[in-house]
């Protein structure tokens, strides 16, 4: 194999997220040459802004990124309406793909990222689990289904191949995304203990009761690097997750006690429109504690703790296929929450 052949420049697109950041960051300690593609410059990384929606401006922007071998395809752009969010997204991928080829850049490998909502999941589907890689597609739209159909248009006459990893619900320190649970009970814990009220499940009974998973962010990245490199995963699709299943019930009992709160029985709340009054709460922690972001309405997602905490089936995936290809690694899910807190706390994010 030739100096060539070994080289391995990345580019991240979705560099700042909860996703993008920790490969990038896993990627960079492994070695390999790392740019991010980003809306705005990341601390620690060579970062590209650039407009993935601007079909006619992405090849210039990316010009830096002429020499990039593996790509890692972890940026998002949601919407309420699903039809949009699909043709959005896909088109973002499908524009950077040409883009890069357009420099002439020598890709041999792109990692997607997918989502149980490739499952049906989120349309309200009582999804059959262990979910498995091999299980049939739902009627469209659906942001994943999207994006393979970008994959699969030029993979014919691509130099590159393509792995496509599918966590569940990532858990991560990022700041700054929306789709952080840590981040959504850190501050709902935060804020009960400012009221002087128990840390109280803000789901339904029956989504207390279910059996949910995980995916650790630094587990992920350690998965994105062997998926990048595996020559047997070539085509393949993989769940990954903490290889673990908890129900909330045990979780936010854990969860809780590590943050010296008590708990009582769940009472459902609506967070998006609950917690909307909550802006000076936060802010009278923030001021006192010195966190960098006093404003509630720019920290924490609440619709998507909404989605989390009422979602009334099993969500377990199948991860036997991604141990047999090779990558067996494990995690324990409530210590991934735990050191997602703390990390959280030590940046100031939390108090």
């Amino acid at each position: 194999m030739t100096n060539s052949d070994t080289r391995r420049v990345a580019l991240v697109a979705g560099g700042s997220g909860i996703v993008g950041h920790p490969v990038a960051m896993e990627l960079k300690r492994q070695g390999w040459r790392v740019r991010a593609l980003a809306r705005q410059p990341i601390s620690g990384l060579e970062t590209i802004t650039v407009d993935l929606t601007n079909r006619d401006a992405i090849a210039a922007s990316l010009r830096p990124a002429n020499d990039t071998t593996h790509l890692f395809y972890a940026a998002l752009s949601p919407d309420p309406n699903l039809s949009v969010e699909a043709e959005r997204n896909g088109q973002m991928l499908g524009n950077l793909l040409d883009g890069l080829n357009t420099l002439g850049a020598p890709l041999r490998r792109v990692v997607s990222y997918e989502g149980f909502k490739i499952y049906g999941i989120h349309l309200g589907a009582n999804v059959r689990t262990p979910a498995r890689e091999s299980d049939p597609p739902h009627m469209p739209p659906n942001i994943y289904l999207s994006q393979r159909a970008q994959l699969r248009a030029r993979a014919s006459k691509a130099s590159w191949d393509n792995v496509a990893l599918i966590p569940d619900v990532v858990v991560g320190d990022i700041f700054g995304n929306p789709m952080n649970i840590a981040l959504v009970v850190g501050v709902f814990a935060e804020v009960s203990r400012e009221l002087g009220i128990p840390m109280r499940f803000p789901g339904t009974d029956k989504a207390y009761q279910q059996l949910v998973q995980f995916t650790d962010a630094g587990l992920l990245a350690r998965a994105s690097a062997w998926a990048a490199t595996e020559e047997k995963a070539s085509g393949e699709a993989f769940n990954i997750t903490n290889g673990d299943v908890f129900r909330w019930e045990r979780m936010w009992e854990d969860i809780a006690r590590h943050l010296g709160l008590e708990v009582a029985p769940p009472v459902p709340l609506k967070l998006a429109q609950h917690m909307a009054d909550k802006g000076p709460v936060w802010k009278r922690i923030a001021e006192r504690h010195g966190l960098v972001q006093p404003d509630l309405s720019k920290l924490v997602g609440w619709p998507f703790g909404d989605f989390i905490f009422h979602t009334e089936s099993d969500v377990i995936s199948n991860v036997n296929k991604i141990y047999e290809f090779g990558f067996a690694e494990r995690m324990d899910s409530a210590k991934s929450l735990i050191a997602a807190v703390d990390s959280l706390k030590r940046q100031k994010i939390l108090p």
